[in-house]
């Protein structure tokens, strides 16, 4: 008994219509992109191990899908090593590539290895799957695709905001109103901790601080104090606990808190710029909050950091999310090429837009014309009106099969191909054609002249 089909845990098959849907998503973002002036490229879907590992702490690099290298990838790993059963010095003795685990890395290998052909600042797109071996879940797969923008060889402000703007013209498009661009720095996170005296706790700090709306103000503390941030430390940042109000109130607020953090207020004078620009500018259908406890990417986001949470009600996670990173080229031996970036999490803003039944009526490919097939002589007659028409961008096709009637006449039924053309003995001795509307149910016979100006 054959063993039934399936696929790996984490990927997904897609429909004609769920691909027709994925790709309006796709056209959406790239349009916008285009837009704000990004151009795009593309890099493989694997890389070098040494690109990758190192590169997202020691849960991203666990998480990395090692690719063994080919042939007898066991024949230079000696017998000590393999009875060791050292899983980490193995693998690196029998995988020199890995699949991408995100195209920000990918990203900043090229612009290093291509830095001479680049015009700078250098804004690029990117719209590619990437994997992770995570554990599936809802919105969690472990291939998905990653819609990215980012621009660098700028540290201007300027285009922080341009990024707000842009996740807003997005989400407006999609009609996906009620969305939340959260907005933190990096250096705001790094004043606290340095008025706190824990500037060596900086990621225990912020770790903690970022679960504040899963486990509430007495686990944030628990979880403080755990990791060694003393209780007069953690009475110092108390407000943060209950940091209401609006974004200006908030900017007031750090203002007063961060005094003493020279780092601290520079962060706050980074987010005023932001948070000030965008409200002049106005957004269409987001809203940008600022978040002190958004703590995302801190191993390599030096300022901004952005997350983008789905409309209130439902349950999903970030559908967006980036930020300032000032040396990321530096990895690659390029120092000192500042940038900032953001991403769009595609397969989780098709989850939002499903589960609110925002998709239109997607219309599938199909042909407008569909040629009866009566056998070889009438076939071989319509295959040459085919090729006038296609030769004039109307999408045609002459069924494959000489079957009855009645199938191929539900064929185009089900399709909902608007015209049907008949062609037997009479038709091809007369040099005509019969063409049937299917919506009216109306018949003519017309010359191919006249076929190529009814179906155009």
């Amino acid at each position: 008994m054959a063993q039934k089909p399936s696929i790996p845990k984490g990927t997904r098959d897609f429909s004609p219509t769920e691909v027709a849907q994925r790709n309006y998503i796709f056209s959406t973002i790239k349009e916008i992109f285009e837009v704000y002036g990004f151009q795009p490229i593309e890099t493989p879907s694997f890389e070098n191990s040494s690109t990758l590992m190192g590169k997202y702490g020691d849960e991203g690099d666990r998480l990395i899908f090692k690719i063994l290298n080919s042939g007898d990838y066991l024949k230079k790993v000696d017998d000590n090593l393999l009875s060791s059963k050292d899983s980490i010095k193995i693998t690196s003795k029998i995988s020199e590539k890995a699949l991408r685990y995100d195209l920000t890395v990918p990203f900043a290998r090229y612009v290093v290895q291509h830095q001479n052909e680049i015009e700078f600042p250098f804004k690029r797109y990117q719209m590619q799957p990437v994997w992770r071996a995570d554990r599936p879940q809802k919105g969690r797969f472990r291939e998905f695709y990653q819609c990215d923008a980012d621009v660098v060889g700028s540290k201007g402000l300027l285009q922080e905001v341009e990024f707000v703007q842009l996740y807003d013209a997005v989400f407006s498009k999609l009609k996906l109103v009620g969305t939340t661009i959260k907005l933190n720095n990096r250096k705001i996170l790094a004043g606290i901790a340095e008025i706190i005296d824990a500037k060596d706790k900086l990621i225990d700090f912020t770790v903690a601080l970022d679960k504040l709306d899963k486990i509430g103000e007495v686990g944030v503390t628990k979880e403080m104090l755990s990791k060694g941030i003393s209780e007069e430390a953690i009475q110092k940042v108390q407000p943060l606990f209950n940091f209401t109000g609006s974004n200006q109130d908030k900017l007031n607020q750090l203002d007063d808190l961060l005094a003493e953090s020279e780092e601290g207020l520079q962060g706050v004078k980074d987010l005023r710029f932001v948070v000030d620009t965008v409200e002049a500018l106005g957004l269409e259908s987001a809203s940008l909050e600022l978040d002190v406890t958004l703590a995302r990417g801190l191993n390599y986001y030096t300022g901004a950091i952005y997350e983008v949470s789905a409309p209130k009600g439902v349950a999903m996670g970030s559908i967006g999310g980036g930020g300032r990173y000032d040396d990321l080229t530096g990895i690659f031996g390029l120092k000192d090429v500042s940038g900032v970036g953001i991403s769009f999490g595609l397969d989780r803003i098709y989850l939002v837009l499903e589960e609110l039944n925002l998709f239109d009526v997607v219309e599938l490919p199909k042909p407008k014309v569909l040629f009866i097939n009566f056998g070889e002589n009438e076939a071989a007659y319509c295959m040459q009106a085919l090729v006038s028409l296609r030769k004039n961008n109307i999408k045609s096709e002459l069924y494959p099969d000489a079957a009855k009637m009645k199938k191929q006449m539900n064929y185009a039924n089900r399709r909902e191909i608007p015209y049907v053309v008949i062609v037997g003995s009479n038709e091809i001795e007369n040099e005509n054609y019969t063409l049937k509307n299917m919506q009216t149910g109306d018949q003519q016979v017309c010359s191919l002249k006249e076929l190529l100006e009814i179906t155009l």
